[in-house]
């Protein structure tokens, strides 16, 4: 069955080793016959939450328009959605956090979101692959609140310059990864 998957990157640097994992997953995944909507964080205008729980109210995710709406409209047509990016200072880039912050519209707004599946793809600059768990934790986390299916994570770490995933198989596992959406 083909399916609908958002992609959403927190990465600012476009050559880098989570992109090049994200363009190796967008691939595969289309060449399944998936439909894939990416949308680059850090090339966004999104703002934090902030907490007024007005969600929905004005006919759009939230009330203050920037490009979360648009995000979010892809993510209640989705039927996958796959976070990838950095750690950065081990947790999540604040590129990717408003965006993952205001996923919280959904239940302040009341909106079926349950059943969707979900999966990240995340690198580190240290070897130690705990680093990675300030990031993997809040999003398992994040998508059973959603009632999201978590259906695969890849995890590289020891990769900080541009190009250091070409010496993993880090490309390999997110391309394989679109099996499992």
């Amino acid at each position: 069955m083909n399916k609908k998957i958002v992609v959403i990157t927190g990465s600012p640097r476009k050559k880098g080793n989570s992109f090049a994992m994200t363009d190796a997953f967008i691939q595969a995944a289309e060449a399944k016959g998936h439909t894939v909507t990416r949308f680059d964080a850090a090339m966004k205008n999104v703002g934090g939450c902030r907490a007024c729980e007005t969600c929905f109210k004005t006919g759009k995710a939230c009330s203050f328009d920037d490009d979360f709406n648009g995000i979010a409209s892809a993510i209640l047509e989705a039927d996958a959605v796959v976070f990838t990016m950095p750690v950065y200072w081990y947790s999540i880039p604040a590129q990717i956090k408003g965006v993952i912050d205001r996923l919280f519209s959904f239940v302040v707004g009341g909106k079926e979101v349950a059943g969707k599946e979900c999966a990240m793809i995340i690198c580190c600059a240290e070897k130690d692959m705990t680093v990675m768990d300030g990031v993997r934790m809040p999003l398992e986390r994040s998508a059973a609140l959603l009632k999201w299916r978590m259906v695969g994570e890849v995890l590289i770490p020891g990769v900080f310059n541009v190009g250091d995933i070409e010496k993993t198989d880090g490309c390999a596992q997110a391309a394989v990864l679109a099996d499992k959406i």
